[in-house]
């Protein structure tokens, strides 16, 4: 039979007198060390264990954090988009104002105020824990319907600001001042011509003055003719554009030449007693799509 093996632990306290001793089996102590080792190795398991439960923990905590930044953000950024979509839809009623006042056709739709989105401040906040992917799909088709609306706006006011245009250009093309300064000694219309005796069309209107009174154009236009003409002497013709033509007979001086384009108010005369007069005046003229009407009617002052 096998002797077993021991081995000898001492206890030595303070007090040499009371040394303790101790016999162990050497298989009590192999089980003591693998149990020791078993030991050591499932504890230093658990802590690396919860040093990485801890970090994930770190980082999860984190990406909550930045998850819920970034919620009030897109929640602040469709808040803001609220305002632009509210502030789009006064455009449109703006846009259909002008062209109630203008008399221009109002687009169909137009009536259609723009769709305003977006959850209340209230909402917003009890959905940070909710689906954000809600929200930016939300977002991504306002962006996309705002997109579309701008584009149509734009055409809108684009074609607003030509009519605008178009009509401001009309005024200033259509004769609206006195052309000189002086006595109305004819008006339009038919009268007893003062070279015959027999009555007839007077197609202008007499103005009388001093040899040398300023002739001023009454609209903006381009002259078309600046030269002597049989019986209206020295004679200027302005095409104002959109068919009307304004002339001016009897000068002693001209100012402008043919090509010149002229705003209304510029010096383009002087009043004389040129070819048939009787004396000095201006005879003025104003033609529509070829047709003398009564220049009274362009008289705006």
């Amino acid at each position: 039979m096998k002797k077993k093996r021991f081995f000898t632990v001492f206890i030595v306290p303070q007090d040499p007198s009371h040394i303790r001793k101790f016999k162990l089996p050497l298989n009590v102590l192999k089980t003591i060390a693998v149990a020791a080792s078993i030991s050591f190795a499932g504890f230093s398991f658990i802590l690396f264990d919860y040093t990485k439960v801890k970090l994930k923990t770190h980082e999860l905590n984190m990406l909550r954090k930045e998850n819920a930044e970034q919620k009030i953000q897109l929640q602040a950024f469709a808040s803001k988009m609220t305002d632009v979509e509210f502030q789009m839809a006064k455009l449109k009623q703006f846009d259909k104002k002008l062209r109630i006042i203008t008399n221009m056709e109002v687009p169909a739709g137009s009536n259609q105020m723009l769709g305003i989105g977006g959850p209340s401040p209230e909402d917003d906040m009890a959905t940070l824990g909710g689906a954000k992917e809600g929200l930016i799909k939300q977002m991504h088709s306002d962006l996309d319907q705002l997109k579309t609306e701008a584009v149509t706006q734009e055409k809108s006011f684009t074609e607003l600001h030509e009519y605008l245009f178009k009509q401001t250009s009309l005024f200033a093309s259509t004769p609206a001042i006195w052309p000189a300064r002086g006595w109305r000694t004819s008006t339009f219309g038919y009268r007893i011509s003062p070279f015959t005796g027999l009555k007839q069309m007077h197609e202008g209107l007499d103005i009388a003055n001093a040899v040398g009174t300023p002739v001023f154009a009454p609209a903006d236009g381009i002259v078309s003719k600046a030269d002597r003409e049989n019986g209206l002497g020295k004679a200027i013709y302005i095409n104002h554009g959109y068919g009307i033509v304004t002339k001016y007979g009897h000068l002693s001086e001209i100012y402008v030449h043919v090509g010149k384009r002229v705003k209304r108010g510029a010096k383009i005369g002087a009043i004389g007693n040129t070819g048939m007069s009787t004396g000095p005046h201006l005879h003025y003229e104003v033609l529509v799509n070829g047709v003398n009407v009564n220049p009274d009617k362009y008289i705006l002052n």
